[in-house]
């Protein structure tokens, strides 16, 4: 074992405040990476979580968020038939709308906006997500029937089996979904044919994105592309990772997010530095008579620069560690409390660059404590 290692164990006290600001620096910058993330992912769920291995696209866009329409020409839908690997393809419509709930004795009336979700409900439809039970596919079948994400319940007023109006027409929810929380407008599911029912199904000549599902699934990216090849500009083909991807890439750079996520990236930056170069400095300060032993033993200044550099690095390791413990324990409690969060490798690796960064320059800027080890005090 080191002689770095070996005082940061022994002397783990000393070094705990270090270790401290670079964990809370990197939750900064995860927790809210984490949270924007969650947003995309809560708002794509259906999709993500469908049979789909392709998605279709209008040409221009880049992603589902912020992307302008997103409705496609009623004519392509026949047109990806055309493929010989395409088995299935359905649009996946949606609308907004009014919702009321219908209050019992002492119960708050809830007006507010809700999402439409579409899903069909025929047995392994392209669209039915794979974490639907039977019972709730079963339950959608039923005329004006409707799911609600467990986490929306309350902030709708409603309960498995009551009654509420959608554009004044009145709908029953008869379905509990878990993993479909929705932090912007609560999102209420219902099959195509109540859509069509409520007078919110497809209008005029467009349609929504189409879902297309393949004989092959691993051949997704080779169908995608020889679709590209034949769109003639008119659409554009994705898979779907590629899609939740470009979603996700689409929200972290919208300027106000960009901004935010800057700032918290240089204020981590700050405290992280700040907090663990001096604690570093202290730390060497209170041991500054062994390591003036050292050098009266010959080890040569730059050999004890290495211990603190080294030093430095293994608090990094354990402020990594620290980090990870913290934001798993975020993860939890958002979980724990309906709010959807996602990590993003890139973010993870980027932060955990940045906290080794942050360490290494607290130690460089903690060497100049060193000047005073001299042999010379140990006779004072």
């Amino acid at each position: 074992m080191s002689l770095a290692l070996a005082t940061l164990i022994y002397e783990w006290r000393r070094y705990l405040a270090a270790v401290i600001a670079l964990a809370f620096s990197g939750l900064l910058i995860l927790a809210q990476v984490g949270m924007f993330t969650g947003i995309v992912k809560a708002a794509t769920a259906t999709i993500d979580r469908s049979r789909a291995d392709i998605m279709i696209l209008p040409a221009k866009s880049e992603s589902l968020i912020n992307s302008g329409p997103s409705g496609l020409p009623q004519r392509i839908q026949p047109q990806i038939y055309l493929h010989p690997e395409v088995v299935e393809v359905a649009s996946f419509d949606g609308a907004g709308a009014r919702w009321s709930n219908d209050p019992k004795p002492g119960q708050k009336q809830v007006s507010t906006f809700v999402q439409i979700n579409m899903v069909d409900t025929r047995p392994d439809a392209v669209t039915l997500p794979v974490d639907y039970s039977e019972e709730v596919r079963l339950a959608l079948m039923e005329p004006y029937a409707v799911a609600i994400d467990r986490t929306a319940l309350a902030r709708l007023g409603v309960k498995v089996g009551d009654h509420a109006a959608l554009n004044g027409k009145t709908v029953k929810v008869r379905a509990v979904l878990d993993g479909y929380p929705d932090i912007n407008n609560a999102s209420v599911t219902m099959s195509r044919d109540t859509l069509r029912l409520l007078g919110m199904g497809q209008k005029g000549a467009k349609t929504g994105p189409l879902m297309v599902r393949v004989k092959d699934p691993t051949r997704a990216a080779t169908v995608r592309d020889q679709l590209n090849a034949n769109a003639g500009g008119a659409y554009r083909a994705w898979t779907r990772a590629e899609l939740a991807q470009a979603n996700q890439g689409a929200l972290l750079k919208e300027q106000i997010i960009g901004v935010f996520l800057g700032f918290s990236v240089f204020l981590g930056f700050l405290i992280g530095v700040g907090i663990t170069s001096q604690t570093l400095r202290g730390a060497i300060l209170a041991n500054i008579k062994e390591f003036a032993s050292l050098r009266a033993l010959g080890v040569s200044m730059g050999s004890l620069r290495v211990i603190v550099l080294e030093l430095a690095f293994w608090i990094g390791v354990v402020g990594l560690g620290a980090t990870a413990l913290f934001t798993f324990l975020v993860f939890l409690l958002a979980k724990s409390g309906g709010v959807p969060m996602g990590f993003p490798v890139g973010w993870v690796v980027t932060v955990a660059i940045l906290l080794m960064i942050i360490s290494l320059a607290s130690g460089l800027m903690a060497l100049g404590i060193l000047k005073k080890s001299q042999p010379a005090d140990l006779l004072r």
